[in-house]
């Protein structure tokens, strides 16, 4: 289950959950194994210049090498100049969690 993070400068009018659904959906036409992501976003009030700081943690896996990583950058730039319209800077980071991490959903009885 992948992870998005938005952190963003409140000048910047985003549709945080549009865009939520637009990276899920890059992902998972890349890797169908992907699944839903978690996603959060932080608009930052205090900031020196407008910008968009996206971070994206996957577990890693064999086929999620540096070929996928540089086509999943790519589908995200298309889809991130498309959903973001304000003049900023964007940052979009990929990271790869190793074996020793723990993901799991948890039903309260």
């Amino acid at each position: 289950m992948p992870h998005v993070e938005i952190k963003f400068s409140n000048d910047i009018s985003l549709d945080v959950n549009t865009l939520f659904d637009q990276i899920e959906s890059v992902i998972n036409d890349l890797d169908s194994s992907a699944g839903v992501c978690k996603s959060r976003a932080y608009p930052a009030k205090t900031y020196k210049h407008s910008h968009v700081k996206i971070d994206i943690w996957l577990l890693s896996k064999q086929h999620r090498d540096d070929s996928f990583s540089q086509a999943l950058l790519n589908s995200l730039r298309e889809c991130l100049i498309v959903n973001i319209s304000n003049h900023c800077y964007l940052s979009v980071q990929l990271h790869y969690l190793d074996t020793n991490y723990l993901t799991m959903e948890l039903s309260p009885n």
